[in-house]
């Protein structure tokens, strides 16, 4: 590759093809490919590349806590889980009918790593996706209040195609909660596609809000158009048993990472 097409690249942005360019042109000489197949090959090159970038683009614009994959999950251990239905999910379609998703159960059934792993999915095919744990919910809008910046924070959780919120359940959450959490619920609702994790049933959310009112307007809004699957069963934590993938269950803070 001469320094005239080497600078050509960089300045069209072609990295994928300037990194193979050089393989791909002896090939084309071993081969004898025509000029048309050379030019497919580079081409699905730079394709590939860019698509790559734009997923780790994605994935960490998501923000997940971990980076979690179906591939890496054993439905075996659990059996009560829908690995049909989780799948189904991971394809999207609910994103394009704008359907909300609940998973209710107790800790350490999977419900992180799955929603985190279907985010990942999406993601790969071209959704937007943003994944926050309801206290990072809280603290956000918290923050911003103070600065005065509650619509740029707002924008962020109405903007993606996906939201994901985490843990919702795991402690009482500060006073005004249910005023935010019911303003990113009511502005997506029918718009954008918002999934949830709960570790407590439902008629508690209001104690854990500290506002039966907003609960019970949240709920009503969100069960309006969302699946609900229930998780049941034994804990990867507390079970001492193998993880998905042969690894030991977590435990301690790492265990806080697989609920």
């Amino acid at each position: 590759m001469n320094d005239t097409i080497s600078r050509l690249l960089r300045e069209l942005r072609l990295s994928g093809m300037a990194e193979s360019l050089e393989v791909r042109l002896t090939e084309a000489a071993s081969s004898k490919l025509t000029h048309l197949e050379f030019l497919e090959l580079v081409l699905t090159d730079e394709s590939l590349v860019r698509g790559d970038r734009r997923i780790a683009r994605g994935i960490k614009r998501a923000g997940f806590r971990d980076v979690r994959r179906l591939e890496d999950f054993d439905f075996s251990f659990n059996k009560s889980i829908n690995r049909q239905r989780i799948f189904d999910l991971a394809s999207g379609r609910f994103l394009r009918e704008s359907k909300d998703v609940l998973l209710c159960g107790p800790p350490g059934t999977g419900k992180s790593h799955l929603v985190q792993a279907i985010g990942h999915a999406v993601i790969r095919s071209g959704a937007v996706v943003y994944y926050r744990s309801i206290f990072d919910v809280v603290r956000d809008f918290l923050h911003d209040e103070v600065n005065g910046g509650e619509e740029r924070v707002l924008s962020r959780y109405l903007k993606p195609d996906l939201l994901i919120i985490d843990d919702m359940g795991m402690k009482q959450l500060p006073k005004r909660s249910g005023e935010y959490l019911f303003e990113i619920i009511m502005r997506r609702h029918e718009v954008r596609s918002t999934m949830m994790t709960t570790n407590r049933p439902l008629e508690d959310w209001g104690k854990l809000i500290g506002d039966v009112p907003s609960a019970s307007a949240i709920l009503d809004r969100f069960l309006q158009s969302a699946e609900i699957m229930k998780f049941c069963g034994k804990s990867y934590r507390l079970s001492g048993e193998k993880n998905p993938k042969g690894t030991k269950a977590p435990t301690g803070s790492d265990a806080d990472k697989e609920k």
